[in-house]
């Protein structure tokens, strides 16, 4: 089995500047923040990330997030807020529960009734579907208001939306990007967890609040 790659913290720091950069080059300054997503790296990416003051971190398996967490210092996991970004499945919502701090996956009413089981109060995300390819998950746009009311029924902590754009040009995001924001404002909603490295311009214009980044902080896998 291949190992996984490590980072350092002076070329996250170096690529963080960049990135930082380009947030703010589209009006992003001060109001966008990064999820560093560390699928693919070993616990040496966020030590690195907490180095340079990013504290949100992006995982899409579950065994992977449990096994990061578990590798960071007492201290270090203070720190640390954990973002479920992954197709997630009802059996592995117990093996998380009590590590992620955001769900942000969430799409399907059996997901909110074992999240509000084993976490009760939890914050989640519902996933919208802008590319109808079932590999990334998500539910479609007209479903998504009566994921929010249960949700909202069930005591949980209903932030926002989270979309991944679909492949193709950055410009071909923006549609999805724009429905997603205009629902997310339609239910309440202040979060929108909305853009990637290869897209976040469009994301920022359209009014993500949240970026999930890995290639660009981290380099390739």
């Amino acid at each position: 089995m291949t190992a996984s790659p490590s980072v350092s913290a002076s070329e996250v720091a170096r690529r963080l500047e960049a990135l930082r950069a380009r947030i703010d080059a589209v009006g992003g300054d001060d109001v966008v923040r990064i999820v560093a997503v560390t699928k693919g790296f070993d616990e040496s990416a966020p030590r690195a990330a907490l180095a340079c003051g990013l504290t949100m971190f992006g995982e899409n398996y579950a065994q992977e997030l449990v096994a990061k967490d578990e590798a960071l210092m007492p201290t270090e996991r203070d720190r640390v807020e954990w973002h479920f970004i992954g197709r997630l499945q009802r059996n592995k919502v117990r093996l998380l529960a009590g590590t992620v701090d955001v769900w942000q996956s969430v799409d399907r009413v059996e997901l909110l009734d074992e999240i509000a089981r084993r976490a009760p109060g939890a914050a989640v995300m519902v996933q919208v579907d802008l590319s109808d390819d079932p590999r990334r998950g998500g539910t479609s746009p007209d479903r998504v208001g009566g994921l929010v009311a249960h949700g909202r029924s069930l005591g949980l902590d209903v932030r926002g939306l989270m979309a991944v754009g679909p492949v193709g040009p950055p410009e071909a995001a923006r549609p999805g990007f724009r429905r997603v924001v205009a629902l997310a404002d339609e239910y309440r909603l202040t979060e929108r967890s909305i853009g990637m490295s290869g897209d976040l311009e469009v994301a920022v214009a359209e009014g993500a609040t949240m970026v999930r980044i890995g290639t660009a902080l981290f380099g390739h896998r």
